[in-house]
């Protein structure tokens, strides 16, 4: 280290600075917090930024250009800089252009975007644009490191707070069962589970995004783990004793036993064991048949303030507060998850909880957190278990596109997936045979239903051999034939692959031999839930040399059979549902780099690192696809897709996906999808009488209007086979509206195909939130249940049962029409929009360009076919139409097409430009009808309508200027 005078700083380091950005979109601005000290700054400039020593919690601080509009930030206790590499990021640092100077008490470095301040005496940075207003700012002293220690190495459990106006919000942070937009002011936990995605990756309305280095459970908000009620409360009986609620157990409606309990804790395995003896069966199983729990009484508290809490709740629940009811719902007995409420409480004060449930043998248990010191109630806090330093970037823009696109410029670009993953996916759980799977695929090809992939879960191999990676001879008899038939069909196979083995298997056998596998789940003897049960584990993703083995196991078996893509499940590590976390971390380790419980995220990302590289490597021309129940941050680069895990058949959880789907975009992974329809069924749906067959159909449908408008088009389940045509007769109303929304998703391909080009050429964004198009809407900002479909379309699915209209917010700054009428509505209203059983509300903005494409039955079958460009007037637009081979890898080499196209609502003119580049096959000429829709009509959304006018293109730049007539 060396001491700069300050007659020098001046002289130092004179770039040239190019243009910059402003990080605030007319929000409040933040006040700098910082020390003014005049103590003299001790700093050392480095290739890529510089390193400062500081006051505070840590020794220093190391800020490291990676762009203009990107500062990595690293803080220590102490102990250098020699930290283990990061997994998620690939760009840490490099970038060049950038100024270092310093005053008293502050050191600055400068971007021609950005401007990064420390002050020395705290180690607190903040982020200012290139006018000099604050972006965002460190809470002074709001870094904390807490030494911890786990398998003998050091880490610290680490904590940064910054500070947050009232009126910001912020997004992302992977996929949450939580039904929320915003999570201003909410706790978000992120640690990777069956239907809950953490990505430690947030953006600001404000335009900039933090992406936290951290492999750990990380805590977004409070960084308190909840508890169960006794730890803060003081919790009453029903006679209003202290020392715990009444709990009153039933068998048929017969009271069995009362007791008081001082929390409500059946959460885990562990926790069963409190389950009265008297009800257990004779396998010792809880919560059988006829079974019911009742737990009332009140709650009190010396804090004041709004008390959160949760119910971990598996089965049939009702939870009352004062009375009123609070929770009324639903999930399957082995996948129970959580349900926020907040209670305003005075000192003293006491509170009516009444829980009503049917367990089903599932799990409850009801947590409760104080409120935090109201100074940090609405800052931005992220915290994590394990680390070695405070390690984030800091991504600023001028919207969050560009905020998105530093995320990947940091993780690895969203490398394109192949074209027919966006059409139309079948699956169920699970194809029992060869000639099943084959049927279904033949049977929509006699129904004329558009189809491009048919999906093989699990259980494909013989029920001993999990991990054998090999079908089950005497149900799928030729597999490759199977696959060359499917082929023939002009559809795709993806099958599923776990990382779990039985011990039994040679898969398992080579990886333990390496040290690669996992053992506490087979020395603590548990079985998994097939037939009698069998011993299994997962493998160690965390060395090369245990991803290639498992990707050499995976190719013999499977690919070179010519599957196609690869369902990657369980991806969490979900080893053994519901044990509790510290059993987890345990189960998941040790790994090669090190504790389970240091990488508990960042499984995901390792095992698809190694199916995505190999396949690159041993299929080099093929594009590789990728769907991975859980995801972590970067494994965009991995071709990978998410989707949200075993969701129930209910018409709440089927709102919960919007948010969820829209905040998983918005953490910057384009491609995602849901169990259309809910994974898991009620068993009133399973034999249903007419009442609940017709609430089935109709749940389905609206599911299925929402999907064909989700990144990716996917129907799956359980319990009920979920092919269109088995979930109503053939020319129902019910079937001819599912017919009709994925003829719908495929006339709809040049659209759709473009933007998913558009992930990777401009890091663009399929499923997105309002606020990305509409940053100067206040209103948008907590709309949870309405998002755009690319530039044009604005989806607003139903999910209320019988529902036949919903309320529509329609954004300022836009007009907007239906796309069922043609009819056009002024933005910043929320109308009153039709949605009879067969049509879900859409909305198209003015002046968006949509490119529609033939009828057809899979995503490649008429490459040359006419194109109809459906202008809806009322503003400028333009929309690049992109096209390539579809299944290569040859569009990393410039083997692609672009067609620009652009609207001037003055000229009513249509500029079809010159096309930009080629690729083998290309149609080198194409037939563009137009149309044009400005007002209702009987015809809008009628592809096969006549055309106004149309024009042959040979690549030329050609104009179309629009009859006023049309």
């Amino acid at each position: 280290m060396y001491r700069i005078p300050m007659n020098m700083l001046a002289g130092l380091l004179a770039i040239g600075l190019v243009s910059g950005c402003s990080g605030n979109s007319g929000s409040t601005e933040i006040a700098a917090p910082h020390d003014s000290s005049a103590a003299q700054a001790t700093f050392r400039q480095i290739a890529d930024g510089v390193i400062v020593d500081v006051g505070g919690a840590a020794k220093q601080v190391r800020l490291e250009v990676v762009g203009d509009r990107i500062i990595h930030v690293t803080a220590i206790p102490g102990g250098g800089f020699d930290l283990p590499a990061s997994l998620m990021a690939v760009k840490s640092g490099g970038g060049k252009q950038f100024a270092v100077s310093s005053d008293a008490g502050h050191v600055r470095l400068k971007t021609a975007a950005i401007t990064a301040d420390v002050a020395t005496a705290t180690g607190a940075v903040q982020f200012l644009d290139k006018d000099g207003k604050v972006i965002l700012a460190e809470q002074p002293n709001g870094r904390t490191f807490t030494p911890a220690k786990v398998d003998d190495k050091a880490f610290y459990a680490v904590r940064q707070q910054f500070a947050s106006p009232d009126d910001e919000a912020f997004y992302g942070l992977g996929q949450h069962q939580k039904g929320t937009m915003n999570y201003k002011g909410k706790d978000v936990e992120l640690a990777q589970h069956n239907m809950d995605i953490g990505i430690p990756f947030v953006v600001s309305s404000r335009n900039y995004g933090l992406l936290w280095d951290n492999n750990s459970i990380t805590r977004f908000g409070d960084p308190r783990p909840y508890q169960m009620l006794d730890k803060q409360l003081k919790v009453f009986d029903a006679d209003g004793k202290p020392g715990g609620l009444t709990a009153n157990y039933y068998v048929d409606g017969k009271l069995k036993l009362s007791r008081v309990e001082s929390a409500v804790n059946y959460e885990y395995i562990k926790d069963l064991k409190h389950w009265p003896d008297q009800l257990k069966d004779d396998k010792g199983i809880t919560g059988g048949p006829g079974q019911t729990v009742e737990w009332k009484g009140a709650v009190a508290s010396d804090v004041a303030g709004l008390h959160k809490f949760r119910l971990y709740v598996s089965g049939y629940f009702k939870l009352y507060v004062d009375d009123k009811l609070v929770l009324d719902d639903w999930r399957q007995s082995w996948n129970p998850w959580y349900r926020d409420f907040s209670v305003a409480m005075k000192p003293g004060e006491k509170h009516a909880i009444r829980i009503e449930w049917t367990p089903q043998s599932g799990y409850i248990a009801l947590d409760h957190q104080d409120p935090l010191p109201a100074a940090e109630q609405n800052e931005l806090s992220l915290s994590s278990e394990l680390g070695h330093a405070v390690d984030y970037y800091f991504i600023g823009g001028n919207n969050l596109d560009e905020v998105i696109a530093g995320y990947r410029d940091i993780t690895g670009k969203s490398v394109m997936l192949p074209s027919w993953a966006y059409g139309f996916w079948q699956s169920r759980d699970h194809y029992l045979t060869q000639d099943e799977l084959l049927g279904v695929v033949k049977r929509y090809r006699e129904l004329q239903l558009p189809l491009d992939n048919i999906v093989q879960d699990w259980r494909y191999w013989k029920d001993d051999a999990w991990g054998s990676h090999q079908f089950d001879k005497a149900r799928f008899p030729d597999p490759k034939g199977m696959i060359d038939k499917v082929h023939a069909e002009h559809a795709n196979l993806m099958i599923s692959v776990w990382p779990k083995f039985y011990p039994t298997t040679a898969n398992y056998k080579e990886l333990d031999a390496k040290g690669h596998m996992y053992r506490r789940n087979v020395e603590a003897g548990a079985k998994d839930w097939v037939g009698p049960g069998y011993l299994s584990s997962f493998y160690d993703p965390y060395s090369v040399e245990g991803r290639q083995i498992y990707w050499r196991q995976i190719r013999e078996n499977l690919g070179d059979l010519g599957v196609d893509a690869w369902w990657m499940d369980a991806t969490e590590p979900d080893i053994e549902s519901n044990l509790d976390i510290d059993e987890r971390k345990l189960r998941m380790g040790p790994t090669a780099q090190g504790p389970g419980a240091a990488f508990f995220n960042s499984y995901p990302l390792m095992t698809t690192t190694g199916v995505y590289q190999g396949s690159r490597e041993s299929y080099p021309d093929k594009r590789v696809f990728i769907l991975t129940r859980s995801m972590f941050a970067g494994e965009q680069r991995n071709a990978a897709a998410g989707w949200s895990g075993d969701v129930v058949a209910r018409w709440s959880n089927l709102r919960d996906q919007i948010s969820a789907g829209i905040n998983f975009s918005l953490s910057g992974i384009p491609n995602w999808t849901t169990d259309i329809g809910g994974y898991a069924l009620e068993t009133r749906y399973e034999k249903p009488d007419a009442k609940d067959l017709k609430e089935w159909r109709e749940i389905n449908l609206r599911w299925f209007q929402f999907g064909a408008f989700m990144p990716l088009f996917r129907s799956h389940g359980q319990g009920v086979n979920r092919e269109i045509y088995n979930l109503a007769p053939v020319g129902s109303d019910v079937y001819n509206a599912l017919a009709w929304y994925d003829k719908l998703r495929y006339r709809l391909m040049p659209y759709i195909y473009t933007l998913a080009a558009d992930t990777y050429f401009r890091d663009g964004t399929i499923m997105r939130g309002l606020v990305m198009d509409f940053p100067n809407d206040v209103k948008v900002r907590n709309i949870d249940d309405e998002y755009m479909f690319g530039p044009a379309f604005l989806v607003a699915p139903v999910t209320e049962y019988k529902a036949r209209s919903r309320d529509v917010y329609l954004p300022v700054g836009s007009s907007w029409y239906d796309f069922h009428t043609g009819r056009r509505y002024e933005g910043g209203n929320t109308i009153k929009a039709d949605a009879p059983l067969e049509r879900m509300p859409l909305f198209v903005r003015a002046g968006a360009i949509v490119p529609i494409g033939p009828a057809i039955q899979y995503t490649g079958e008429k490459p040359d076919a006419p194109i109809t460009l459906v202008v809806y007037t009322g503003a400028d637009s333009t929309f690049s139409l992109y096209e390539d081979q579809g299944t290569t890898y040859d569009y990393e080499h410039g083997a692609y097409s672009r067609i620009p196209l652009s609207y001037d609502e003055a000229s009513g003119m249509l500029s079809i430009g010159k096309r930009e580049g080629s690729y083998p096959g290309m149609p080198v000429t194409r037939r563009f009808n137009i149309r044009w829709i400005s007002g209702p009509t009987p015809t809008a959304s009628d592809f096969d309508a006549k055309v106004e006018q149309g024009v042959d293109y040979t690549g030329e730049a050609i104009t179309v200027r629009r009859d006023k007539q049309a």
